[in-house]
This record gives structure tokens, C-alpha cells and sequence, in this order.
């Protein structure tokens, strides 16, 4: 079994059966749904922190970046289901069920959802797809399986229709509010362009406009920099911080380091103290 296994494609995840702790930066296009298994996962925005363990359930909004940690339960596993929640299929459903936004949500982004005997059995009877990699479950049967999840969550959250059922597109964020607290992310410039609701060329030009360089440029500037502070004021090592901050390879990132300052990172672990 792959890991993690599809139940039905691009709708139903398995996160399978993981023995080692992991991070992993995420971008979520669309609502997503987790359920904890087993193990513990902790998800980080420039917002919120939120840890959840053994059966609880996160459901955590379209349009964001985030990191996810995961950890296997003690001489265990680590072991999620995870349920995309895609746009398309949500509007079907409201048309479908005559449903639709009753008002605007202003809630947080992301939260954890209070659990009730009926999501229970939903999860429960979930499972034995996903341990099988969903091999007795038809696109069909998926498919009203994600409709009965989304009845179940506006049954116990009624709040969640605003926030399922808002279809309007992302409007124009501050976009240095933006970039400052998320430039740490590894993604493409479309992608932070999609995020701050803006077309590529809008978010170049705005971009051009408020920082007084390209984006490219900016971000590679600011991660060095916040790299050398790290360096400098907690004294990290470079091998422990060059991922956190959007470099691919510790080659690469040490490649950068020393064009920009003169010097490889680690010549800079420890400040030199003369008498």
C-alpha cells in the first residue's frame, strides 16, 4: 500500500500507517478534513497553532499555507484520513440540497470540530475503505460518502454553511501583511499570487509597487536575512533551519549564504569573543 493510499481520487486521502515524525508544508486549495487515527499532528499558519490527537477532527480552510507535523503515537503509528472538500462538489451539493450561505463568515480559518456519535460512525465506517485502499468503493459511493460527511458537519456545526458555501473569489489581501508572514513558504509566485487574490501580473506589479523589487529577489533576500539572524541571534545550525525557510537543498541555501554575505553559514554559528 502507498502511502498515503486514495480511497477516491482526489476527494478521499488515507494518510497511511507513518513510523517517523514528519514536516510538511502544505498548500490547501480547497476545505480540508482530517481525522486523527492515531498520533498526534500539529498544523502552524502565521495565525493559528492547532494539535490535535487520537480522534479528533480539523477541518481546515481553502486558500492557506501551513506546516504539518506529525508524530506517531508512542510504539505506534501515525494514521489519518483526510477528506478534501473541492469546490465543485460542494456546489453540487447545494444545489442539489437547495443550501447556500446564509451570511458572510468571520470565524477562524481553521478548527478543530466537535465530535458527536453520528461523525463517529461516519469515521468508523470510512476505515475499512481506507485500510483496503478503498478497493470495494465506487466514485459513486465516494461521492455520496462526501455528501453525508458535509451534512454531518452542518448538523453539528449549523455555522459551517457560511463557511462551506462561500463560492466567491479571494479579494485583494494586504499583500505585505501577507508576504511578511508567510515568505518562509517553498511555493511558486503563481501560487502566492492566487493566495493574495490577484491575478500574476496584478501581484508582480503590486508587489513591484510595495517592496521596490520582484518578488523572486524579495524572497530570496528575506530568507537569507532571517537565516543569518537565526544564526547569529540563536546561534541554529544552518542544517536545521534551511528547509524551514524555503531552500530545497542544504547545498543550494549554503550556495546563497555565502554570495550574500561573504562567508558559508557555518562560519557564522558562533560569534568570535576576544579579551
Amino acid at each position: 500500500m502507498t502511502s498515503p493510499a486514495e480511497i477516491l481520487p482526489g476527494v478521499i486521502f488515507y494518510s497511511y500507517l507513518s513510523t517517523e515524525r514528519k514536516e510538511k508544508v502544505c498548500l490547501w486549495n480547497h476545505h480540508t478534513l482530517i481525522m486523527q487515527v492515531s498520533g498526534q499532528l500539529i498544523m502552524e499558519t502565521s495565525g493559528q497553532s492547532l494539535s490535535m490527537g487520537k480522534g479528533e477532527l480539523l477541518l481546515i480552510g481553502k486558500n492557506q499555507l501551513g506546516t504539518l507535523t506529525k508524530t506517531p503515537a508512542a510504539e505506534g503509528h501515525y494514521e489519518t484520513i483526510v477528506i478534501s472538500l473541492q469546490e465543485q462538489l460542494l456546489r453540487r451539493i447545494v444545489l442539489e440540497e437547495k443550501l447556500e450561505a446564509d451570511q458572510k463568515y468571520i470565524g477562524r480559518p481553521n478548527m478543530l470540530i466537535p465530535l458527536n456519535e453520528f461523525i463517529q460512525g461516519y469515521f468508523q465506517s470510512i476505515v475499512p475503505y481506507a485500510r483496503s485502499s478503498g478497493a470495494a468503493m465506487t466514485d459513486e459511493m465516494g461521492i455520496l460518502k462526501v455528501k453525508e460527511c458535509v451534512k454531518l458537519l452542518l448538523i453539528a456545526v449549523p455555522e459551517l454553511r457560511s463557511f462551506l458555501f462561500d463560492f466567491s473569489a479571494p479579494f485583494k489581501i494586504d499583500l505585505e501583511k501577507f508576504m511578511l508572514s508567510n515568505f518562509q513558504f517553498n511555493i511558486p509566485v503563481e501560487k502566492f499570487a492566487q493566495l493574495t487574490g490577484r491575478s500574476l501580473a496584478a501581484f508582480k506589479r503590486d508587489f513591484e509597487k510595495t517592496f521596490g523589487t520582484s518578488p523572486r529577489h524579495w524572497l530570496q533576500d528575506k530568507r537569507l536575512t532571517e537565516a543569518k539572524h537565526l544564526i547569529e541571534t540563536k546561534h541554529q545550525k544552518p542544517s536545521a533551519i534551511y528547509l524551514d525557510l524555503g531552500f530545497e537543498s542544504l547545498s543550494h541555501f549554503s550556495y546563497s549564504f555565502k554570495k550574500k554575505f561573504g562567508m558559508p553559514p557555518t562560519a557564522m554559528n558562533y560569534p568570535v569573543i576576544t579579551k
